[in-house]
């Protein structure tokens, strides 16, 4: 379908059910669907497995998917933060997994999912506890560890601007992880602050193009007092 504009947002995150994988875009709030994730809250999804650079911290965003105990794995770069003494108590008492990758693997092992490329070497982590359990090789004298694609049921994504084609651009360091993820998903879901018409974006500006998108809903802010857990 060409149209790939929600009528709603229950239509938007339609078929997402306990135990699915999702990976979520941002860099700390630059590029995060603040959108979608509150209405997940709303769906009432748990055991989700998280693909994101970081877990967000706060009492708004991402962070509320672990305060709603809504997240089994997490597979990151950055898991603690501003939430260090939280995720100890989820990690204890909730059964709270994390996977940490070195931020550049991390991406690397999306991108390689979404470019049908089922594994890779990289020097990075090499002889350190990251790389227990992993293959290793030697090239040109440099040890690497072998690291495999990194795939996911859904993506949620914040885009700037989209036409009903799913056609994506980007507001600046909004960008981050968000052209990796919506390659790397079955399904892709998108929060954009505007959908325009066909032919109104520069197609030189264009970074994700709609072939990558499956779902288009428009953002809009969410209050404090929407997200459900008081601070």
């Amino acid at each position: 379908m060409l149209d790939r504009r929600c009528k709603t947002i229950e239509e938007a995150l339609d078929g997402i059910e306990d135990g699915a994988s999702i990976m979520v875009s941002g860099f700390g709030e630059a590029g995060r669907p603040n959108y979608l994730i509150k209405c997940l809250i709303d769906k009432g999804v748990k055991d989700i497995t998280l693909i994101s650079n970081n877990a967000g911290a706060g009492f708004e965003g991402l962070a509320m998917w672990f305060r709603h105990l809504m997240v089994k794995k997490l597979i990151c770069s950055f898991p603690r933060g501003a939430m260090s003494e939280d995720m100890k108590i989820w990690i204890r008492d909730h059964g709270l997994e994390i996977e940490v990758n070195p931020q550049g693997t991390l991406a690397e092992r999306i991108r390689a999912a979404g470019c049908g490329i089922p594994a890779f070497y990289t020097p990075t982590a090499y002889g350190t506890a990251l790389a227990e359990g992993k293959e290793t090789r030697v090239f040109d004298g440099v040890g690497h560890v072998m690291e495999t694609a990194l795939h996911a049921d859904y993506a949620f994504v914040k885009a700037h601007k989209a036409d009903r084609f799913g056609n994506l651009t980007y507001m600046n360091l909004a960008r981050n992880f968000s052209p990796l993820m919506a390659m790397a998903a079955k399904t892709t879901v998108v929060e954009t602050d505007e959908i325009v018409e066909l032919g109104d974006l520069n197609p030189n500006e264009i970074v994700t193009p709609g072939v990558c998108v499956d779902r288009l809903v428009l953002s809009r802010p969410v209050a404090d007092n929407e997200w459900g857990v008081a601070a």
